[in-house]
């Protein structure tokens, strides 16, 4: 019998669910493999006692709609930086890939699919450099991994975005007020540069082309007759102004590496009154609920898709290697080379010409 284990790791997102159900379904029509679940990305295997669960068609049953991941994940830590306290009480980390790698071994594990974004792929790598046999599926509502045409989860919150924007224009118009939707992606600004379109905003502001705030001021301006208009801003959290950093949190978690993005909304409307800029304005920040949720019909036909290529790349021992979707085809690319750079907004993209062409500002 061959063991293969699952691991969903980094921020949650809608479509973990109908991956894991597509790999357990393809791996039932081979009668020689097993599916395990690994508790919070890697760490029920570094756990003591090891925390893994068996995945069989009927613990998989139904959950293709449900957003999150059955067997949990996270973005803390990890097998090569696992926090811990040292001997004067401050906390710092150890590498335990050697004997997490030991431990599958031990447990016979043949192979491993790891769902996650950039940094659970740049595990994948490291673990596949050490010689595990290893699999990655591109998992990020951001859509910043490259070779791939898309991420699953994408789709579905660019979907929670639109339908925000649609509810923030009737309340926007009803009081002549700007409304500030601050939207996720970190440094890419896919979500927002899609929202934007969609959902008809009159600025989109992205991390990939710095703005000019009296640019953002003079396109709302031409929404107001005498006071009377209302406008949709839609930021990216990784957005800033020119010759301005991004606004980031301090972060006090333990074993979170990443900067904390938000509180560009407020920003804005700061540097729009600095300006000048006299009209009634408000943000909204949707944070985690584009994360949550049930996944768009589009997610879980690609998470599914996702899953069974997957499998099939096991079974053929295509190691090192992620699934990729590259319009028709769902093809094997090496980890190394969709980690090499992330995938951003380039200013000749086809959506950045869509935005123009419908005069939405983007702030240059």
């Amino acid at each position: 019998m061959k063991r293969l284990l699952v691991a969903t790791g980094g921020g949650d997102c809608p479509g973990l669910n109908a991956v894991i159900r597509a790999v357990v379904h393809r791996a039932s029509q081979e009668k020689d493999w097993e599916v395990l679940g690994s508790i919070q990305a890697f760490n029920g295997i570094l756990w003591e006692p090891t925390e893994v669960v068996v995945l069989d068609n009927k613990k998989v049953a139904g959950i293709h709609f449900q957003g999150g991941t059955i067997i949990e994940t996270t973005n803390k830590g990890g097998p090569f930086a696992w926090p811990i306290k040292d001997k004067n009480g401050n906390w710092t980390t150890v590498d335990r890939s050697d004997e997490m790698i030991r431990k599958l071994q031990i447990m016979h594990i043949d192979g491993v699919i790891n769902i996650g974004g950039d940094g659970s792929q740049r595990i994948s790598q490291k673990l596949y450099e050490k010689g595990l046999n290893i699999i990655g599926v591109p998992k990020t509502i951001d859509n910043d991994l490259s070779s791939t045409d898309s991420t699953f989860g994408f789709q579905t919150a660019v979907q929670i975005a639109t339908e925000a924007v649609d509810k923030l224009v009737t309340t926007a118009a009803s009081h002549n007020r700007v409304f500030i939707l601050e939207v996720m992606g970190r440094e890419a600004g896919w979500i927002a540069l899609n929202t934007a379109v969609a959902g008809g905003a009159e600025v989109c502001l992205i991390p990939e082309i710095p703005y000019d705030i009296n640019k953002v001021k003079d396109a709302l301006e031409k929404r107001f007759h005498y006071d009377r208009g209302f406008a949709v801003v839609v930021i990216a959290e990784g957005a800033h102004a020119k010759n301005r950093k991004v606004v980031t949190k301090k972060n006090d978690e333990i074993g979170y590496e990443n900067k904390r993005l938000g509180g560009i909304a407020r920003q804005l409307i700061y540097q729009l009154k600095e300006a000048g800029f006299k009209q009634d304005m408000r943000e909204t920040v949707l944070g985690h609920l584009q994360r949550g949720g049930i996944p768009t019909a589009y997610d879980r036909v690609l998470s599914a898709q996702f899953g069974i290529k997957a499998f099939d790349m096991a079974l053929h021992g295509e190691w090192g290697k992620m699934v990729a979707y590259q319009h028709p085809n769902f093809v094997a690319v090496p980890l190394k080379d969709t980690i090499a750079k992330p995938n951003l907004v380039s200013p000749d993209n086809a959506l950045v010409r869509t935005t123009k062409g419908l005069g939405i500002s983007l702030g240059k």
